[in-house]
């Protein structure tokens, strides 16, 4: 390799904010790069060089397989060169169906099932009839999900009522409905009569109909003549023989209202058929195995020396090894991904690859420290490390201290977020970024500092007697009018409280860490509210429709519909991207942009920053929402900017801004730190502490040091994490959590503040 092939080279790269950024980054080596959230890390590392590779990768395919591939565009760089192919592990939740588990997700499952094919007594065949997820394995109560959904016909049916009075409280199928006719029209039932007064032979057909029945309902169509369906069987139809998941989410939420859902009586809960059960090696079929935590499951496996079977166990446990030594052990296979936080999805995902025999290859990661406990945060660092160490380049977008120690080379990004940002500010070691003088460099430099003058509880808000999950009969106080910080390791128990003490208060305003629903039309203006204000002000002052001024209605350029860009799609070739040549990327059309309050048009008020358009609007709702995003450190963002274009960090941010300004006196936030850089988290502190001083309860569910230490009271759960959790170790003051036994919190805070 010769010096120029070391590097990975960027010249001249204007994507998103980025200011003609130009970069050499060593190959074979882990680099971090960091800085404030929206200062152009991510749109170096992921939409320059990890694009830029995929889309040339995809080149080296047939034009068959390209047009099923994604589609990528070009990035805005001069040129980018010596690139190698990259393989991008993001923030996004692991998420997954009801029928993805971590032995899935990891592929021990499918191991195993080989194992039980050529080894398990009697054999129930093939390695497919192991599987729950195909038909030959599944269990056919439940089709392999390990539990069964049925209508809750208590809340469905009120058998005091007749069915023209409304026995039937599902709301689509309710008196006057075209539905609900079926019912109350039909000649073989008495719409008067209650339905606790039905014979066994009339309930019977109100539930399931006979064959060749008939009725007549009327709709805005007019009036037909149609079979008649029983509702049990419409019901079915209509609801559960379907997925929910492809409805909206309005009838989502209202249908689960009326389900009631159990461990399937079939299988046990284990999802397979009996003749998959049947089969044990050792006594213990293969459901058995996948119910054991990863770190109980390893020995088991180890003791399988049979000449067949023997070199398919140690597949196995040497996938669950690299489980383990993440941190994972206390989590089973038979654990469903989506219910998954997002440190541990994140290191699931990264387990994956330390299996590859791949090398020579670039290895992106986004944060890849969320959710994690200081103590396992150096068994992450254990893995980027071993990555690049199998001869591979690493490219880590990270804030964690911890991480940004462990780097070969640091990108510090900034100086600002925004505008503000876009722009290198300092490469080198870490310990060259400690004493640059960088935004960065002095948040490193700074100790964290205990709060000693804690706020005195003004109530009690209790959680007794907590069993879910691994949680061990846990019954805590929260106390009211202060900041709690509930801490532990992953797995110990902490969102399965905090869940527990929502569950208690639901009036609670709860902030966790789902995704917001981004889109290239959704932007803060309109996520925030602000929007349908503005539209209505100018519609006031200039006497035009409220649609007028809306670039999703007839406001919108006609040119692109409102977008600002042109999006042309050349069958095999790259997508291109070009700015609308009418209405020059500001999304309105000419007449629209004519009409103007206060001399500005509406699309010189979507160009304005928050913090400018404070200055502008006196409108006090309007006021009220552009605050929010001031005290969530986002003035610099421009009303109109696509939330797509949004960091991970920004979009954290804006739904903060959106939840922490309701009316509430109890406030849940799960992990609120997740993408923000050291210098922003004092600013989310400052929020929580106006929030408490305003009489709220404030309860986070954290591991950064910074927010533990500013709490005025921490609840600390542990010692480990599944079976070894479940348990309260520590309940007090920050000052006190120094000198509790035990507690890995305690120990790591004793060494942040020494």
């Amino acid at each position: 390799m010769t010096q120029q092939d070391a590097f990975i080279t960027i010249t001249g790269a204007t994507e998103n904010n980025l200011k003609d950024v130009s970069l050499r980054i060593p190959k074979g080596r882990l680099t971090v790069f960091t800085g404030v959230s929206g200062s152009g890390k991510s749109s170096v590392v992921f939409d320059t060089i990890a694009v830029e590779s995929q889309r040339q990768l995809n080149e080296t395919y047939s034009w068959f397989v390209r047009n099923r591939l994604p589609k990528y565009e070009r990035p805005h760089a001069r040129a980018l060169e010596h690139l190698t192919p990259v393989i991008v592990v993001d923030q996004r939740p692991v998420g997954g169906h009801s029928r993805s588990t971590v032995g899935t997700m990891t592929d021990v499952h499918s191991v195993l099932r080989v194992l039980y094919s050529r080894h398990g007594v009697p054999s129930a065949g093939p390695a497919t009839a192991y599987s729950f997820n195909d038909p030959s394995g599944m269990c056919p109560g439940c089709d392999g999900l390990g539990r069964t959904v049925r209508p809750d016909w208590d809340r469905i049916l009120d058998p005091d009522r007749s069915l023209a009075e409304g026995a039937v409280r599902f709301p689509p199928f309710a008196p006057g409905t075209w539905q609900g006719q079926a019912y109350t029209n039909s000649e073989d039932l008495d719409p008067h009569k209650p339905v606790r007064h039905f014979t066994p032979a009339e309930r019977k057909f109100l539930m399931r109909g006979r064959p060749g029945s008939k009725v007549t309902v009327q709709g805005t169509g007019g009036t037909w003549t149609t079979d008649y369906e029983g509702l049990a069987d419409r019901f079915e139809r209509l609801y559960l023989k379907r997925d929910l998941e492809g409805m909206s989410q309005k009838t989502r939420d209202l249908v689960r209202g009326f389900l009631t859902e159990g461990v399937c009586p079939d299988c046990g809960g284990a999802r397979l058929n009996r003749a998959a059960l049947a089969s044990l090696i050792d006594g213990r079929s293969i459901a058995d195995l996948s119910a054991m935590q990863v770190c109980d499951l390893i020995p088991v496996l180890r003791k399988i020396d049979d000449p067949v079977a023997g070199p398919v166990a140690a597949a196995a446990v040497a996938a669950l090894e690299r489980i383990d030594r993440i941190g994972l052990g206390y989590l089973s296979l038979d654990r469903e991904t989506s219910t998954l936080s997002g440190g541990e999805g994140q290191r699931l995902k990264t387990v994956r690859h330390l299996g590859s025999s791949l090398s020579g290859m670039t290895y992106v990661f986004d944060e890849p420290s969320v959710g994690l406990h200081p103590r396992d945060v150096h068994r992450l660092g254990e893995l980027l490390l071993r990555l690049r160490d199998k001869g591979n380049t690493v490219l880590v977008v990270e804030h964690d201290p911890d991480v940004i120690a462990l780097a070969d080379h640091v990108v510090d990004m900034g100086p600002g977020g925004g505008a503000e940002g876009g722009t290198v500010v300092f490469e080198g070691t870490p310990p060259e970024l400690a004493a640059s003088g960088t935004l960065t460099g002095r948040c490193l430099g700074r100790r964290t500092e205990v709060k000693t003058q804690v706020r005195r509880p003004n109530g009690e808000l209790w959680v007794k007697g907590a069993d879910r999950h691994n949680l061990r009969d846990v019954t805590v106080c929260f106390a009211a009018g202060v900041l709690t910080a509930v801490t532990g390791v992953a797995g110990s128990g902490k969102s399965t409280l905090v869940a527990e003490f929502t569950g208690a208060h639901p009036d609670a305003v709860v902030v966790d860490q789902s995704a917001i629903g981004i889109s290239g039309r959704s932007t803060p203006a309109t996520y925030l509210g602000v929007m349908d204000t503005v539209r209505k002000i100018f519609a006031r002052e200039t006497g035009a429709e409220p649609g007028l001024f809306s670039f999703n209605s007839t406001g919108a350029c006609e040119t692109c519909g409102g977008r600002g860009i042109l999006y042309t799609d050349l069958a095999f070739m790259d997508p291109v991207t070009t700015t609308c040549p009418d209405c020059e990327g500001r999304r309105f059309g000419e007449e629209v942009l004519r009409l103007t309050v206060g001399g500005r048009s509406v699309a010189d008020v979507l160009e304005m920053t928050a913090g400018e358009a404070l200055d502008f609007f006196d409108d006090p709702g309007v006021r009220r929402r552009l605050r929010a995003l001031r005290d969530v450190g986002l003035t610099y963002l421009t009303l109109g900017q696509p939330l797509s274009t949004l960091s991970g960090g920004e979009r954290q941010r804006l739904k903060l801004a959106t939840r922490l300004h309701r009316d509430g006196a109890v406030f849940v936030l799960d992990e609120p730190t997740t993408g923000l850089h050291m210098a922003d988290v004092d600013g989310l502190l400052a929020l929580l502490d106006r929030l408490v001083d305003a009489g709220n309860t404030v309860v986070v569910v954290e591991h950064n040091l910074a927010v533990v230490a500013h709490a005025d009271r921490v609840i600390d759960l542990g010692p480990g994490g599944g079976r070894d959790g479940g348990r309260v170790l520590f309940e007090g003051t920050p000052a006190e959590l120094l000198n509790a036994p035990g507690s890995f919190t305690g120990e790591h805070l004793r060494r942040a503040v020494g």
